[in-house]
């Protein structure tokens, strides 16, 4: 298969998840070919890389040429090995204008499109509606925030595309709102690699709840819905909620007197996430829009049970693995806290719980459902869903 992703494989974010799917490919005998901007980690040996945004092993950053021309770049450098290699499936990770996918279709090649969020306009507009209701206009500029230029980028891919691969149904469901049909939308899964650390189940033994929030401290995770859930949860009187993660300046200074309650304690970024989550009894992520959250596999594989929204992308089975909640509900969440705050039973069996599923959960997992979903792009393809589509 041909791999194309016009950022820095293994680099923090999607670059960490794009490098384990290459990974995971190589180790089960896959015949790989890289094409990436350049490579942050090491890939395996039997991994055929091409960068398109290096010189001399140096990495070129896109704003050195700007950021459109570099993807224009990267995308027809892609294009002229999907034009002459003899592929199976051509993946493609945002973003670029569309000539791999549409090259590949051409020579009938299957071409799955990664979907590592939901739908760009569902997103743009749910993060948007946030930040407006918060009052952060202006103050607050993350990756959603709407650029016309890239969603001309995403919908000439997802023309092109013999499917989009979704890595939760929260995602697939958006893809379908946006009218793409059922059978051009595919579900796969990420992962979590597994440390040293063994993972101990949390006991029945009465204690005060210790909770977490690992992510970037932004309006989009939902950190506000966490704090407003503690702060009126019973955990709060005897429990501890730790926020980890580095904060947008505005959004911190917005949550500055919840952030203050002597319960809650800040962090800041950290590279020990699982310890973290192993000192941890439950994690919080109230996201209002998620891909799928990587932090929720890890969770489960240290016993931390899920307190998640159904934005979060968990994969996760409500009430035996975690508690599911709707976005926005911080009623629901707060009601979550009370009762594992309460009930040291239900928590222990959740743990319990979390932690055998955990081998489901891998990036070796997470690899065998890719092939999957390749075989079945192949076979769309085959039968003549290959051509163009509206969307």
């Amino acid at each position: 298969m041909l791999f194309s992703f016009p950022h820095a494989l293994g680099a923090p974010g999607i670059g960490w998840t794009a490098w384990n799917q290459v990974d995971g490919l190589a180790r089960l005998g896959h015949d790989v070919h890289v094409v990436a901007a350049s490579i942050a980690r090491p890939v395996p040996a039997n991994v055929r890389v091409t960068q398109t945004l290096a010189v001399r092993g140096k990495r070129v950053p896109h704003r050195a040429i700007g950021r459109d021309r570099a993807f224009a770049w990267h995308d027809a450098r892609a294009a002229r090995f999907a034009a002459s290699g003899d592929y199976d499936v051509v993946h493609l990770w945002p973003t670029g204008p569309g000539r791999t996918a549409a090259t590949a279709r051409e020579r009938g090649t299957a071409v799955v499109r990664e979907a590592p969020n939901t739908h760009t306009e569902f997103a743009w507009r749910v993060v948007a509606e946030e930040v407006a209701t918060l009052g952060l206009q202006g103050e607050v500029d993350t990756a959603h925030t709407a650029n016309a230029r890239r969603l001309d980028m995403e919908r000439a891919d997802w023309s092109q595309a013999t499917a989009v691969l979704a890595p939760s149904d929260f995602v697939a469901q958006t893809f379908r709102d946006a009218g793409f049909a059922e059978d051009r939308i595919l579900r796969h899964q990420y992962g979590f690699r597994p440390g040293t650390r063994v993972a101990r189940a949390r006991t029945a033994t009465p204690a005060p709840l210790r909770a977490v929030y690992v992510g970037l401290g932004e309006p989009r995770k939902g950190l506000h819905y966490a704090l407003d859930a503690w702060l009126r949860s019973e955990a709060s009187t005897q429990g501890t909620l730790t926020v980890v993660g580095r904060m947008l300046p505005a959004y911190e200074a917005f949550l500055a007197d919840r952030l203050a309650h002597p319960s809650v304690q800040v962090v800041g970024f950290t590279h020990q996430v699982e310890a973290a989550l192993a000192a941890s009894d439950v994690l919080l992520l109230p996201t209002i829009e998620e891909g799928s959250a990587l932090v929720t596999y890890e969770a489960q594989a240290m016993g931390c049970v899920p307190l998640v929204s159904t934005a979060s992308g968990a994969l996760m089975d409500d009430g035996v693995h975690g508690l599911f909640h709707e976005p926005r509900d911080v009623d629901a969440l707060a009601a979550h806290l009370d009762l594992l705050s309460r009930d040291r039973a239900e928590l222990a069996r959740m743990s319990a719980a979390a932690i055998a599923h955990g081998p489901e959960l891998t990036w070796d997992a997470a690899a065998h459902t890719l092939v999957r979903c390749y075989d079945a792009a192949r076979d769309r393809a085959t039968a003549g869903g290959a051509h163009a589509h509206a969307v």
